[in-house]
């Protein structure tokens, strides 16, 4: 009852709130790890489907589109449905809209099933995240984020190497269906272990009391200006960006439909994305630290695989496997760093963090033909120490100065941003990398003539051993091209350690402070 009095908006019933945060976290879990698993296996679905590789990458693009349109509603959702119940839905049509994706006998049915999978996955981790705000008090919530870390972060770790072993061992089928039994066992613990406090029932009995006013006109614009945005990310590289027509239109749409958002919802008495929740100082930067975070994890996640499979030819399940060991560390430092974001001035954790950051990048940045898997799994490694001593300490400050009853907004906006930045992350280094890949490619072919003695040299004696000059040619032109591949990844993972340097002067602006600072703002809510 003391619990009750002291956070009268808390989600853990009568087993307390760890027994809560684990029953809720398995959900967020299931959604995380299947979109990294659903990446491995696409090539083997779209054959399945008998579509193209390009075709099939609309499956992912859908469930971005559909994800990350719901995201910044789920504040106004839970408000109307009720948090616990509205988590609920979430799960039940995130494990429906999966059985649906496994039996999907064409491309378009695939396509409606991910958009409506998309929609259910949206609202997990931001209900998740506000329910642990709710129901820790702030010098307690860091370990609890901790929790909610392991689900984020561990998600994509495991997620290659799992997905690759079910698509090569089993069918590419049961990278879906695996979510069912997860689904049902979700379900069924946040039935018994999640409350809905009577503050959020008032709350909700009184909003559909006073009848539900739904802000149409900021969800068109936020659904029009973030879905065009995300597609001509995901579509941009593919379509040589602005040449394209495509690209053009959608540029333009996402400029209306995000400068109207803006300017619609900064001025409505109820929008339904809380904009306003940007004028509070440690939230906004918060907001743009996560979305650096958010850049980083997705953005490393898919091009170290790719580097490994691209350059020194290994398979799907080995290039996972490489993430899958060096970022085992996590499990072991995520618990480390809430205890540490309980006891410690954050920034104390969020520079050395970043730092820890820049250093495996300038090492990723270092690679050439002669790197090995163990190299890759030491990259990892270092990204994956530093990555828990970033988001726990962001998601912890982020909390720090909301009013009462704001954890609902926050963690849908925290969220958004999240997943937009690794929108931007992934497009970003596939455009760099694409630009600088052609780049060194003309630099390195400039001397590969006959007028060019060593050259000639290479050639014959070359040529000698495979049996013709055009063999040797051929074999020199291919290590050439995958010398300028491997250039090419050292310059983007060079732009990215300068990157995470410039980000690092925003941490100092946090208005952050000791354990018994954050106790102080503990107080019952009236």
């Amino acid at each position: 009852m003391a619990e009750e009095a002291r956070l009268p908006r808390s989600a853990a019933g009568a087993a307390g709130p760890w027994v809560m945060t684990w029953a809720i976290s398995l959900a967020t879990f299931m959604e995380v790890l299947d979109v990294s698993i659903a990446n491995v296996a696409l090539n083997n679905i779209a054959g399945s489907l008998a579509v193209s590789y390009s075709q099939g990458t609309w499956m992912i693009t859908t469930y971005l589109v559909a994800n990350a349109v719901v995201i910044p509603i789920t504040g106004f959702l839970s408000r109307v449905l009720g948090r616990k119940r509205y988590f609920q839905i979430s799960i039940t049509l995130f494990t429906l809209s999966s059985v649906a994706c496994a039996f999907a006998p064409t491309l378009g049915f695939l396509l409606f099933a991910r958009t409506l999978q998309g929609v259910g996955g949206g609202g997990l981790a931001p209900v998740e995240q506000s329910m642990l705000a709710d129901s820790f008090e702030p010098h307690r919530r860091g370990i609890a984020f901790a929790a909610f870390g392991m689900v984020i972060v561990v998600g994509p770790i495991f997620g290659p190497t799992l997905g690759g072993w079910i698509t090569d061992a089993i069918s590419w089928h049961w990278i879906f269906l695996i979510n069912l039994p997860v689904g049902i066992l979700a379900l069924v613990l946040s039935g018994a272990f999640v409350v809905e406090a009577p503050v959020l029932q008032e709350e909700t009995r009184r909003t559909r009391e006073g009848g539900i006013r739904i802000d149409w006109v900021g969800f068109l614009f936020m659904a029009v200006g973030v879905g065009c945005l995300l597609i001509m990310l995901d579509r941009g590289q593919q379509d040589a960006w602005f040449s394209s027509d495509f690209i053009r239109i959608l540029a333009v749409l996402t400029l209306l439909g995000l400068g109207g958002m803006t300017v619609w919802e900064l001025n409505h008495d109820d929008p339904i994305v809380p904009l306003q929740l940007l004028g509070v100082h440690n939230f906004r930067i918060c907001s743009i630290l996560i979305a650096l975070v958010g850049l980083l994890v997705f953005g490393t996640i898919q091009l170290v695989p790719e580097l490994l499979q691209r350059v020194y030819g290994y398979t799907a399940y080995e290039a996972g496997l490489a993430l899958t060991i060096g970022g085992i560390f996590t499990i072991v430092v995520m618990p480390l760093s809430g205890i540490l974001s309980d006891r410690l001035d954050l920034r104390l954790l969020l520079v050395p963090g970043f730092l820890v950051q820049a250093v495996s990048f300038h090492y990723l940045s270092q690679f050439s033909l002669a790197s090995t898997f163990w190299n890759a799994v030491t990259a990892r490694f270092y990204i994956s120490i530093g990555l828990p001593f970033l988001f726990i300490p962001i998601s912890t400050a982020a909390y720090l100065e909301l009013p009462p009853g704001g954890a609902d907004k926050a963690s849908a906006l925290l969220n958004f941003f999240r997943n937009l930045g690794g929108a931007f992350g992934i497009s970003l280094c596939q455009t760099l990398l694409a630009q600088r890949e052609q780049f060194h490619q003309v630099r390195l072919t400039e001397g590969l003539n006959m007028l060019n003695p060593t050259f000639s040299t290479a050639v014959r004696q070359l040529g000698s051993t495979l049996g013709s000059q055009q063999a040797a040619i051929g074999k020199i032109y291919g290590m050439t091209r995958l010398q300028a591949s491997v250039m090419s990844y050292d310059d983007v993972f060079h732009v990215l350690t300068i990157a995470v340097l410039f980000v690092v002067p925003l941490v100092l602006m946090l208005r952050v402070g000791s354990r018994k600072a954050r106790a102080a703002a503990s107080q019952p809510a009236h």
